[in-house]
C-alpha cells in the first residue's frame, strides 16, 4: 500500500489478518492529527474495524448522534430520528478521521504490518510476476519489488497519476469554510442543518457533534473566501457567534477552507495495481459517503488479493473489485451529486425550484422529501459476477450481493462476529455444516445461504441443496 490513511491502514491489517505479508510506504516521517476531516462513521465501516479489533473502541469513544434537524431561514421543517439500533453498532458515530488512524496504526503494528515512513512514491513498472515501486527517501531513490500495489494515497495520488488514469469530474465553485470548535452547547446528540440562514443568506452551514464537546461547522462560502483573512479579520468569530450565541465560551480548535469536487476512475485496477479511497473517487462530504465508501474499498479487496495471494484464487476474482466497487463509486456520485445540486443550483429554474421546496416542505410530506441536505450512506448492493451467484428475488428475504444481515444467534453471540476470516455458510437448524441462525430470521425457515469473507451474501439454496453451498473456487 501507499498511502497510511485510514484506507491504507484498514486494508493492511486485514491482508495481515489473513496471513498476506504487508508493506506500507508513507511520505510523511510522522503523523500529523489534522482536525476532523471525515467524522461520520457508517455501521458497516464499523463492522470493517471490529473485525480488526478496534471497532468498538472507535464507536464507544465517538458520538452516536441519533437527531436530525433540518432548517430554511431560521425555521425547523423537520427532524430524523435514527432508530434505535439491535444490532452491535448504531447506524453512525461521529469522530475524527485523525483519531481513528492512530487506532488503526496501533493495530496494524500489532498485526504485524512494516509501516515505511518517509518514502515518497514516485514510479513503478509492472510485468506478469509484480511491480517494482519507485521512492525517494532522505537517503535517496530506493526501488521494491512486490507483487501488487494499491494506491490509498488520497485525492491527489501519485500512483494514480504513474498510471495515467484520467480522473475526470468537475470542482464545485462554492467554497466551504469548516472549522472545529470546543464549546458548550445544547444539542449534545443532535446534527443541525440550516438552509439559507439569516446569519449565512442564500448558503447552508452543517453542525456536527464530535466527542470531548468539539463541534465541527461547515460553511458554504463565496468562491472568493480567504479563510486565513476570515481568521485575522474577526469574520471567522463572527460566523461562530452566529451558531453559538453572543455569550457562550468557545475555542477554536482547527479550521481550514476546501473546494469539494466530484471525479472517479474509469478503472480501479490496472494490471497489478489498484487504486482506492479518495485516489480512485472523490465527492462532496453530505451523506458520508466518502471515507465510508473508501473503507468498504479497503474490506471488499483485501479477501480477494487474500485468496489470490494465497494461491486458491485465480486472477478474474480481482476483476470483481473494478466491477462492485467501481459502480458503488457512480452509485454514491449520483447520490451526492443531486445533493450539490440542490445546496448550490445553477441557473433560475432551478434556484426556483428549491425556494419552492423549501416553502413548501414544513406544510407538505411531499415537498418535504425532496429537502436534499445528503442523502445517508448505505452499504452497496453488488451484480451477480464470479463472486456473487444470480439469486432469486424472494420477498422479505435479503438479496444476493447484499450485506448478510447480524442477528443473534441461538447459542450465543451474534453473527457479525463470525464473519470476516473466510467463506461462511449459514443453515436454519443442525441440517448441514454451518453457522445455525435459528428459523425465525431474516434468512427464512427453508434456505441456506453463503457468506464472504467481507460479509456479503454471495448464495443461497432451499436447505436440501444446502451440501452444494461452496464458495467459487479453492480456498
Amino acid at each position: 500500500m501507499v498511502g497510511a490513511g485510514a484506507v491504507g491502514l484498514t486494508l493492511a491489517g486485514r491482508l495481515a489478518q489473513q496471513g498476506v505479508p504487508v508493506l506500507l510506504y508513507e511520505a510523511a516521517a510522522e503523523r500529523e492529527r489534522i482536525g476532523s476531516k471525515a467524522i461520520c462513521m457508517q455501521r458497516e465501516t464499523l463492522e470493517s474495524w471490529a473485525r480488526l479489533g478496534v471497532g468498538e473502541r472507535i464507536a464507544e469513544r465517538g458520538v452516536q448522534w441519533r437527531v436530525g434537524r433540518t432548517y430554511a431561514r431560521g425555521r425547523l421543517l423537520f427532524e430524523i430520528r435514527l432508530p434505535d439500533h439491535e444490532d452491535h453498532f448504531p447506524p453512525f458515530v461521529n469522530i475524527s478521521q485523525s483519531e481513528v488512524e492512530e487506532l488503526l496504526e496501533r493495530r496494524i503494528l500489532e498485526l504485524g504490518v512494516e509501516v515505511r515512513r518517509g518514502h515518497r512514491f514516485v514510479g513503478l513498472r509492472q510485468d506478469a510476476s509484480g511491480v517494482d515501486a519507485d521512492f525517494q527517501t532522505d537517503g535517496g531513490r530506493v526501488t521494491h519489488r512486490i507483487a501488487y500495489l494499491v494506491g490509498t494515497d488520497g485525492a491527489h495520488s501519485a500512483v494514480r497519476h504513474a498510471l495515467d488514469v484520467p480522473f475526470d469530474g468537475y470542482t464545485f465553485d462554492d467554497r466551504f469554510l469548516i472549522c472545529d470548535i470546543r464549546a458548550d452547547l445544547p444539542f449534545t446528540s443532535q446534527r443541525h442543518f440550516h438552509f439559507d440562514p439569516p446569519w449565512n443568506p442564500g448558503r447552508q452551514v452543517l453542525i456536527h457533534p464530535q466527542p470531548d464537546g468539539i463541534w465541527r461547522i461547515d460553511w458554504q462560502v463565496a468562491p472568493d473566501t480567504d479563510p486565513d483573512a476570515e481568521r485575522s479579520n474577526g469574520g471567522l468569530d463572527r460566523r461562530i457567534r452566529q451558531v453559538v450565541g453572543p455569550h457562550v465560551a468557545y475555542e477554536l480548535v482547527w479550521m481550514t477552507g476546501y473546494r469539494f469536487s466530484q471525479r472517479s476512475v474509469e478503472r480501479m485496477r490496472v494490471g497489478r495495481a489498484f487504486l482506492a479511497g479518495d485516489a480512485a473517487h472523490v465527492m462532496s462530504p453530505f451523506g458520508a459517503r466518502g471515507l465510508n465508501s473508501g473503507i468498504a474499498d479497503s474490506e471488499n479487496l483485501a479477501w480477494k488479493l487474500a485468496a489470490v495471494l494465497g494461491g486458491g484464487g485465480p486472477d478474474r476474482v480481482l476483476e470483481t473489485y473494478d466491477s462492485e466497487r467501481g459502480a458503488a463509486a457512480r452509485d454514491n456520485l449520483a447520490a451526492t451529486d443531486a445533493t450539490m445540486r440542490f445546496l448550490a443550483p445553477r441557473g433560475p429554474m432551478r434556484s426556483a425550484w428549491r425556494r419552492l421546496v423549501l416553502a413548501m416542505a414544513p406544510r407538505s410530506a411531499w415537498f418535504r422529501t425532496r429537502v436534499n441536505s445528503g442523502r445517508l450512506a448505505e452499504p452497496a448492493r453488488y451484480a451477480p459476477s464470479d463472486v456473487v451467484r444470480p439469486g432469486p428475488e424472494v420477498r422479505d428475504l435479503p438479496p444476493h450481493g447484499s450485506v448478510a444481515p447480524d442477528l443473534p444467534l441461538p447459542g450465543g453471540g451474534r453473527l457479525r462476529d463470525r464473519l470476516g476470516d473466510g467463506w461462511v455458510v449459514l443453515v436454519p437448524r443442525l441440517a448441514a455444516d454451518g453457522v445455525v441462525i435459528g428459523e425465525g430470521s431474516p434468512y427464512g425457515g427453508e434456505r441456506a445461504w453463503l457468506v464472504r469473507p467481507d460479509g456479503y451474501l454471495a448464495d443461497s439454496a432451499p436447505l436440501s441443496s444446502a451440501a452444494a453451498l461452496r464458495p467459487p473456487f479453492a480456498v
